[in-house]
């Protein structure tokens, strides 16, 4: 790649991380993207490449551990230098935990968990020896309540949001910055894939945060050095006042929001 910086971004096909994608495109950064659909992400590359910049696809299916050290691995191979990486690539599961799928909870927590926690080690070790770079994990305001009906998903979110502050205390006297975005629920395809379309919460699509609109403040956030960011007024709002709550109080207030629309 020519002397542009560089970003990685995982789950970069669609929903905030393609939006993520051109925020970084239009600032000249050269990308590296990173989902696991080949074509997809061939479609995504051809229509960032008309920003003039170099675009480099990796297909890696991350909700396997060893997926994510072979990304690392690929990109050493091919002498690509990472500036920024982003931990985009997530996702959840519907339901009552008594009655969900262990194995698909498993593979979720190796996603948005293990695989994000490989590649920050193994690029923040570069970014050391460098003395520079940032990173961006994709948190959510699940981070800060508890989720029933999504109580894996909330789980995985709050272990990103404080690993992340974590890490960023440990680097605050280096050159790199480590950054969570914190976004409500979002207009993506997170929700079918999560088959989350019978939640109360979905039914209202006025009531969802815009993509791109979630990008840019978590891409002002990581450029302006920011510890984290909530992503939309209505959200830091709830987080807010879910702060001034008892939490068993939260965890029904979120039941009655997140569970079927039918009941």
């Amino acid at each position: 790649m020519n002397n542009k910086p560089c970003a990685l971004i995982t789950g970069a096909s669609e929903g905030i991380g393609f939006e993520l994608a051109k925020l970084f495109a239009a600032d000249g950064y050269n990308l590296i993207l990173v989902a696991r659909n080949e074509q997809k992400l061939d479609n995504c590359a051809a229509q960032l490449r008309q920003s003039g910049i170099e675009v480099s696809t990796i297909a890696k299916d991350l909700f396997s551990r060893q997926a994510a050290f072979d990304l690392y691995d690929e990109v050493k191979a091919k002498g690509m230098q990472v500036d920024v990486l982003v931990n985009d690539a997530g996702q959840g599961l519907y339901g009552e935990f008594k009655d969900t799928d262990i194995n698909r909870e498993l593979s979720i927590i190796d996603l948005n968990v293990a695989s994000l926690v490989i590649l920050t080690k193994c690029f923040l070790k570069d970014m050391v020896a460098r003395n520079e770079g940032k990173i961006l994990n994709l948190a959510s305001i699940a981070s800060k309540v508890p989720g029933p009906w999504q109580s894996v998903y909330h789980g995985t979110k709050a272990f990103v949001l404080s690993f992340t502050e974590a890490i960023r205390e440990e680097l605050k006297d280096t050159g790199i910055t480590v950054t969570a975005l914190m976004p409500g629920a979002t207009d993506t395809d997170f929700f079918n894939k999560a088959n989350m379309q019978e939640s109360r919460i979905v039914q209202d699509k006025s009531s969802l945060s815009n993509a791109a609109d979630v990008a840019k403040d978590g891409y002002e956030a990581m450029q302006d050095d920011k510890d984290k960011v909530i992503s939309g007024f209505k959200n830091k709002v709830q987080i807010a006042m879910s702060n001034l709550t008892p939490d068993s109080t939260v965890a029904h207030m979120m039941n009655e929001q997140q569970k079927p629309a039918n009941e």
